[in-house]
């Protein structure tokens, strides 16, 4: 018994020394690669630069008020449509102490002038009247009432403008209605209301209560390396791709290209802008979209072209490999070709080889 356990423990011992050595000795062995064939093809290869950038209305207008107040009603919100003079927000005024004092003494002193020239007036028209007095004195008199009553209206007016912003003469050119200068869409109101807004003058730019902007004008705006500035010219076709429109495509042309550059990110880039041509169908386009721009720069037609990665080097010398049909030792032979424009996927031939010419194209995968 002992001896038939001996002899089976070791046969499958041998087993495995011999199933071990057939393993490695097989894999050892060099095994022939495979490769796809594939054929020159007919192509058109396009040559591009692309520029990054976004898309903005051409002119975006700001609406700020022209008096310092508190705002008290909205009438639009953002994505409206208005004419030039739509009433936009309303705001009231917040009277300046100092002003208001001085307006008050104001109309006080104009009350006092006015009681003193009323009581000239009369007593002067009775003179008149009694052939006393001149008519010079009496048109005098008269002219200084009149004088009088009008500086207690303007100092009355005064008192009111400065309390709301509007009197009543001039209520129909308020400053405290804020109008739409230009017809658009409304892209932001960065206010609310209760808060503060300053006026626009010399001194400061003012609160900006609304953007209005025309969304039929747009233009694309972005910025290309200095090495591939020189190879783009104003007037040429630019495709705009939009990813946040599921890489919608609009025509644009370039209209601007900076005459001088600034380095970001330690790179010299300059500034490009372009018209943006809407399609009719093509959807809307929001203001600030991000977007690539192609422009091509070099173009070949119906040339002979193959995939890049079948294209091999020596030196400044490309060749490919060709099916060799009269050799069954050697399946390829290497074929010099002159190379042309490339796309960075495919690249066209001049020489070499011809239209459906078999070439090595990839390895295939072997399976372990």
């Amino acid at each position: 018994m002992k001896k038939i356990l001996k002899t089976t423990l070791f046969i499958i011992f041998g087993l495995i020394v011999v199933g071990t050595f057939v393993f490695l000795w097989s894999k050892s062995r060099v095994k022939e690669v495979e490769y796809e064939m594939i054929s020159a093809e007919t192509k058109t290869i396009q040559k591009k630069t692309v520029i990054t950038g976004k898309v903005e209305p051409r002119n975006e207008v700001a609406i700020k008020p022209q008096i310092s107040g508190i705002v008290i009603a909205l009438y639009k919100e953002a994505g409206q449509l208005v004419k030039a003079g739509d009433v936009i927000a309303k705001v009231q005024v917040i009277p300046d102490i100092s002003q208001l004092n001085s307006a008050e003494s104001r109309l006080n002193v104009a009350n006092i002038n006015l009681d003193q020239a009323k009581s000239n007036y009369e007593r002067i028209e009775k003179l008149y009247k009694s052939k006393v007095s001149s008519k010079e004195a009496y048109e005098q008199a008269l002219t200084s009432y009149k004088s009088a009553k009008e500086e207690v209206s303007n100092a009355t007016e005064s008192i009111q403008i400065i309390k709301e912003g509007i009197s009543q003469k001039t209520a129909q050119y308020s400053n405290t209605l804020i109008k739409a200068t230009v017809s658009g869409m409304i892209l932001d109101i960065p206010v609310k209301v209760g808060n503060s807004v300053i006026q626009s003058n010399n001194f400061n730019d003012g609160t900006t209560i609304a953007t209005i902007a025309n969304m039929g004008d747009l233009i694309f705006i972005g910025q290309v390396d200095e090495t591939e500035v020189g190879k783009i010219k104003e007037g040429d076709p630019v495709v705009l791709i939009i990813g946040a429109m599921q890489d919608a495509r609009f025509d644009a042309v370039l209209e601007y290209i900076a005459p001088k550059g600034s380095v970001e990110n330690g790179a010299t880039v300059f500034s490009i802008k372009a018209a943006v041509t809407l399609n009719k169908d093509g959807g809307f386009i929001r203001s600030g979209y991000s977007a690539n721009g192609e422009v091509i720069t070099q173009k070949v037609d119906s040339v002979v072209a193959i995939p890049e990665y079948a294209l091999e080097f020596s030196g400044d010398s490309a060749f490919v490999y060709v099916e060799n049909t009269g050799n069954k030792k050697e399946k390829f032979k290497k074929v010099p070709v002159k190379v042309g424009l490339s796309d960075g996927f495919y690249i066209q031939i001049k020489e070499g080889i011809t239209l459906n010419t078999k070439i090595r194209g990839k390895a295939k995968l072997q399976n372990i």
